[in-house]
């Protein structure tokens, strides 16, 4: 056996022990974290809401002991958006609500923000509201164009217009003048909807104090009154009118009511938020309903336009529309329709309109029907030629050829004036040699030479230029100058010829016929 070696004192050395494995020195130090109240599952971890305690406040940032390996600190615009007040407020050894934003920056500190932390503790807050249905009270800070802001902690919320007490809201096209006044005011609501992740919350007013659509329009309803004029701001548009809100309420305007011309969609009259004043037409309680009109405050140009029409009158109509029952027709210069139902369209039964008419067709029609309150106007198509209507339509014939005499009576005029120097200037044909020898080509010619003044003037001359040779014509036109024509013939043949032409005349006419 080997000796064992002894050290100088006579002791015997012994081995250093070996090193503990390194699981053993982490529960040492989760044992030493322990003892001193600590542990590995309490250290801080991004989005924690933890309690601190102030252990310092320096002038521009917080030290806070967060049970970490150092003291917490809040500086930069986390320090920046702490309300004075409650940097005032504080003193070391507070303790206040934070939320880690970085467990460790650069310089080893647990980065934290106190503003972050009071709105994570309100988002809980209305997280329990929202369950429990109890009402907050608060004060509106401002609005948009949906409705009102108010401010709930460290939290903003929203009540939509919809959700606002119509008795609080005030008439206008624009959010100023419906929410302008509320500002400042104190408000009761309830919260609606909690969104933390979107930072969406969502209040009602109505819903905090009782009040129901129904409720308000029951109120409404009891005063407002058919025939009165209130004002509103139109709230929606749709195909067949347009609605206009009412201290909250809303009322139709059916599109007939929009004007009183006829359009297409109410959008060419009207738009969304215009504000607006109309006349209540209907007030349906059991339905509540409330009938509006636009046009009723406007003056009528039915009544205007009307007063050239009578009933009985015949008056032009062009077809614009064909139905079943009738077809539709444009008064001549107007914008009003009437109707010629199917029964006035003919004396015959017909199975459709467009047997007798057509659109577009522009057609004589009389006025049967008128209807101002309806601003309705009935047509005949069948009863143009009525009997019944002799007296009225000879009278309104009378009027037309009086109109028509003024007018012509102005024209003749000229004529006779021009007539004249044709009349005088015989030289010309004092000497018609050829028309002796070819008596018919002699008469033709002057006629169509001279055409408008024989005639215009005697229409015997037409009648015996034919049966003579020697063309009277010019003797019996020019009567003051018989002496310049040949002596023997001229006298002699003007009262034979007129003789001639008197005994000839009816052979003529029965040639002619």
């Amino acid at each position: 056996m080997e000796e064992e070696k002894k050290t100088p004192n006579g002791q015997t050395p012994t081995a250093p022990p070996a090193p503990s494995p390194a699981p053993e020195e982490a529960m040492d130090m989760e044992t030493l974290l322990a003892q001193e109240g600590l542990g590995l599952g309490d250290l801080p971890q991004k989005g924690d809401l933890r309690t601190g305690v102030i252990t310092s406040i320096l002038p521009h940032s917080i030290l806070v002991d967060v049970q970490a390996k150092s003291d917490g600190i809040i500086a930069g615009n986390e320090f920046e958006d702490i309300a004075e007040e409650d940097k005032e407020a504080f003193q070391v050894g507070d303790e206040i609500p934070v939320y880690v934003l970085n467990p460790e920056d650069t310089n080893g500190n647990v980065v934290l923000s106190y503003t972050r932390a009071k709105e994570e503790q309100d988002w809980e807050k209305m997280a329990e509201l929202l369950e429990s249905k109890e009402s907050i009270e608060t004060v509106i800070e401002g609005f948009n164009k949906g409705g009102l802001l108010v401010p709930l902690g460290n939290l903003r919320g929203f009540v939509p217009g919809s959700l606002i007490s119509v008795f609080r809201e005030k008439q206008g096209p624009t959010p100023e003048d419906r929410w302008g006044h509320l500002v400042g005011e104190k408000i009761e609501l309830q919260v609606m909807e909690v969104k933390r992740d979107r930072r969406r919350l969502v209040l009602s007013e109505r819903d905090a104090i009782g009040e129901t659509r129904e409720a308000i329009k029951d109120k409404l309803l009891e005063e407002l009154e058919v025939g009165s004029t209130v004002s509103g701001y139109v709230s929606s548009i749709a195909n067949f009118g347009a609605f206009v809100n009412i201290q909250g309420i809303d009322g139709l305007v059916h599109i007939s009511e929009l004007s009183w011309d006829h359009i297409d969609h109410p959008g060419k009259v009207v738009k969304k938020g215009q504000k607006v004043d109309v006349k209540i037409i209907n007030i349906d309680k059991e339905e509540r309903r409330i009938g509006l009109s636009l046009r009723a405050l406007q003056p009528d140009p039915w009544l205007d336009e009307m007063q050239a029409f009578s009933e009985g009158g015949l008056v032009q109509g062009t077809i614009t529309n064909l139905t079943n029952f009738g077809a539709f027709a444009r008064l001549e210069n107007t914008d009003i329709e009437g109707l010629i139902h199917i029964s006035e369209l003919s004396q015959r039964r017909i199975g459709h309109p467009k047997e007798i008419v057509s659109t577009g067709d522009t057609l004589t029609l009389r006025v049967i029907k008128i209807n101002n309150k309806k601003h309705q106007i009935g047509l005949s198509l069948a009863k143009v030629d009525d009997p019944r209507y002799a007296s009225q339509d000879l009278q309104a014939l009378q009027a037309e050829i009086e109109a028509e005499e003024e007018g012509e009576g102005e024209e003749p005029s000229p004529e006779v004036e021009d007539s004249p120097p044709e009349e005088t200037s015989p030289e010309g044909e004092e000497t018609p040699a050829p028309p002796e020898d070819s008596a018919p080509e002699g008469d033709e010619s002057p006629a169509e030479e001279r055409s408008p003044t024989p005639e215009d003037l005697p229409a015997q001359d037409e009648e015996t230029s034919p049966e003579s040779d020697q063309s009277p014509a010019p003797d019996e036109e020019t009567p003051p100058e018989p002496e310049e024509s040949p002596p023997d013939e001229a006298p002699d043949k003007d009262p034979d010829e007129e003789d001639q032409s008197e005994d000839e005349e009816p052979p003529e006419e029965t040639q002619e016929n």
